[in-house]
């Protein structure tokens, strides 16, 4: 490859909660520089916190998860310099035909955005969901050029207290939007299953999961009594070390965290390759 340059804006939405995301996409984004021998910088930009947020000259944004509520922040200052990056990034979008701007919405980020565009009910869950959990791909995920080298379905580290359910295929139809991913079916569970992942437009993408979770901090996670206990309560105890045995298994965490977020750079620098789908008819 020949050497170019990326610049990232990485928006951290985690209000000075402790967390393993920023270091997670950190990683990533030394990794992917490292092993595409590119010119890759990055800031770090603490929008709830301290108001920080980046203009639009940057190449690509990576916007994080984050605790609290996704329907309480309306109208509070800091969300509305967030919608108005996205309006930027697609009214230059629009007005570029060649170079483009592109954005990874994680988590609280994607939540967030799904109100903003009005593209489901963004909802309380009845309980916290955290663990490693499969994920499903629509049509349109699989042939989706992020998921490329991916199974189906797919391990990735849930944790919300939120969910967006309830497509509105109006709001979807008219923003061009694609449903990616959903959550797995549960066939004793008689709930709606949540949207995991949506394309918003050809250059922003987001995801329910955290694509950006890789086992060291999934282990912290689930080393700590509160987590375990959670998961324990809800799932059993065998669940509860399954997650913890699979945490180095290269077809679960790790294998989402090689393949989503990079093919996403990869994008970004106009160099997503086509690579060979790894798809399953089953997992467990």
């Amino acid at each position: 490859m020949d050497k170019r340059s990326l610049r990232v804006a990485v928006i951290d939405m985690n209000n000075g909660a402790p967390n393993q995301g920023i270091r997670g996409i950190q990683e990533i984004l030394s990794r992917f520089k490292k092993d595409n021998d590119i010119d890759l910088s990055f800031d770090i930009f603490d929008l709830r916190q301290k108001g920080e947020i980046p203009g639009i000259d940057y190449d690509a944004y990576i916007s994080s998860g984050g605790p609290g509520s996704p329907t309480e922040s309306k109208g509070e200052k800091w969300e509305n310099v967030f919608f108005n990056l996205l309006d930027q990034i697609e009214a230059f979008n629009q007005a570029h035909e060649e170079k483009k701007k592109f954005a990874f919405l994680i988590c609280h980020s994607f939540q967030l955005a799904c109100r903003k565009y009005n593209l489901g009910n963004v909802t309380e869950r009845r309980s916290n969901a955290f663990g490693i959990f499969p994920v499903t791909l629509t049509e349109d995920g699989e042939r989706d050029e992020v998921f490329n080298g991916i199974t189906n379905p797919f391990f990735s580290v849930d944790s919300r207290n939120w969910q967006v359910i309830e497509p509105n295929l109006a709001a979807f139809e008219k923003k061009g939007a694609k449903l990616l991913a959903i959550e797995k079916e549960r066939k004793h569970v008689d709930l709606e299953r949540c949207m995991m992942s949506i394309r918003f437009s050809d250059e922003i993408i987001g995801t329910q999961f955290h694509p950006e979770a890789d086992p060291v901090g999934m282990k912290m996670y689930l080393l700590q009594e509160e987590k375990k206990k959670a998961i324990v309560d809800m799932h059993g105890e065998q669940k509860y070390l399954d997650m913890l045995n699979s945490l180095d298994d290269p077809a679960r965490i790790v294998l989402t965290q090689s393949i989503i977020l990079p093919n996403f750079l990869k994008k970004a620098i106009g160099n997503l390759q086509k690579q060979p789908s790894l798809r399953t008819e089953e997992m467990d």
